[in-house]
């Protein structure tokens, strides 16, 4: 898969017939329906790097990085991609994650070399390897016993384990999981599977395994014979294409710029800034009957997260980091799992000036939703999301309609305007 093409290029149609009603889901398709939809449109070109870069910015091991996610998400099929980490025959999930950690590490540190993946590479599959010598159970031993060995090597003699605070981001990225044995559900499932891979491929481990993925805060991985395997365990599969859309989403949420407002759609609290941090140009934009007596308290968190990211604050994840967020919504975008991921873009392409292709965005994501079958219920969150939506590509629309508005006073404005954060 290539990441040439263009960002800015018009949208074109997308063709494909209504899905049917067992394609239906919450959202109105399926993922693998949506997927082939959006992966109709031509492969885009990065605005994050190319706006960097006309700032001044080298962003040369960033577009090697992305390069290198591409070339691994290539490698992604119907068939291996709804496959369970366990037996994964597709990209190299390892590397996929290393490369994501290998491009933020560029566009935050800019740091004259990359980050050593292969580096990485022979650490994970040191840690694989010394297993063997200290918890190898005898051969013939019952597969509990061997993955109860397995388990008591990784999370007791390594001490890996789960962070305690949500925000740090020490646990997002593969690299740094390795170094402080701090990981996300996600990333402690993704170095249990490579484990395992390296134990099977070194004849070590001679049955079916799955990994049971928590879906709460606290607990941890664990793995289980495939074959007493029951139908409840089926929600904590973890498949291929899921796991690096759940790494990219946990970075999204964590480095998102809009933090600190009662609502849980990250949308949501960028549109709402998008809303108050320069008065209010459009007085009766509401989203929803009980915001429209908004808390001052509210107000003031939008416009400080404004101002955060207009003096460059990226560094911290409370605060959020729109770099990083951009970089992960246009990962995710590359996945084609989900249109509202063009949304989600384009809001943050509004807060930094780049209009023209916030408007492209919307109007692309509009089109992606035009394939759900009209008449389908929608929940009260998602009608205000539209109403949002709505708002802000009229917003677009009037501000690209101004007169003196020029797109090349804004091409990297928004990045070199900022002082860098150290």
């Amino acid at each position: 898969m290539s990441c040439s093409g263009s960002w800015m290029a018009a949208p074109s149609p997308l063709n494909f017939s209504p899905p049917s009603p067992l394609q239906r889901i919450k959202h109105g398709v399926s993922p693998s329906f949506l997927c082939c939809a959006l992966r109709s449109e031509p492969k885009p070109r990065s605005i994050l790097h190319d706006s960097l870069e006309a700032a001044g910015i080298d962003t040369k091991h960033a577009r090697a990085a992305r390069e290198g996610f591409c070339e691994q998400i290539g490698r992604l099929t119907e068939i291996n991609g709804e496959s369970s980490i366990a037996i994964s025959k597709g990209p190299d999930l390892a590397r996929t994650a290393l490369y994501i950690a290998a491009e933020d590490d560029s566009l935050v540190s800019h740091s004259s070399v990359p980050l050593p993946v292969e580096a990485f590479i022979e650490r994970l599959d040191d840690l694989s390897m010394g297993f063997c010598p200290i918890y190898m159970p005898p051969s013939h031993s019952p597969p509990e016993v061997f993955l109860a060995n397995l388990e008591r090597y990784f999370y007791i003699h390594k001490g890996f384990h789960r962070p305690t605070v949500m925000s740090d981001s020490r646990a997002l990225y593969l690299h740094s999981v390795l170094t402080c044995r701090l990981g996300s559900a996600v990333m402690l499932s993704l170095v249990y599977s490579e484990m395992l891979k390296m134990l099977r491929i070194c004849g070590f481990l001679d049955f079916d395994v799955e990994i049971y993925f928590p879906h709460d805060l606290f607990s941890l991985p664990r793995g289980y014979h495939k074959q007493k395997s029951k139908l409840s365990d089926q929600p904590h599969i973890m498949t291929a294409k899921s796991l690096l859309v759940e790494i990219l989403r946990d970075l999204k949420a964590a480095f998102w710029p809009f933090q600190h407002t009662k609502s849980n759609s990250l949308f949501l609290r960028a549109a709402y800034a998008a809303n108050h941090v320069s008065g209010p140009s459009f007085a009766s934009e509401s989203y929803s009957e009980p915001d429209a007596a908004v808390s001052g308290l509210e107000i003031a968190s939008a416009k400080a997260a404004q101002h955060r990211i207009e003096r460059g604050v990226w560094t911290s994840v409370r605060f959020g980091d729109m770099r990083r967020a951009l970089s992960a919504c246009e990962r995710l975008i590359l996945l084609a799992t989900d249109y509202r991921e063009l949304r989600d873009y384009a809001v943050l392409l509004y807060h930094c000036g780049h209009y023209e292709q916030c408007l492209h965005y919307l109007k692309l994501y509009k089109t992606s939703k035009g394939i759900q079958i009209k008449g389908l219920w929608s929940s009260p969150d998602e009608d205000i999301e539209e109403d949002a939506v709505e708002k802000l590509i009229t917003r677009v629309i009037l501000i690209l309609g101004e007169e003196g508005y020029s797109k090349q006073a804004v091409r990297g404005n928004y990045w070199r305007d900022n002082s860098e954060p150290w």
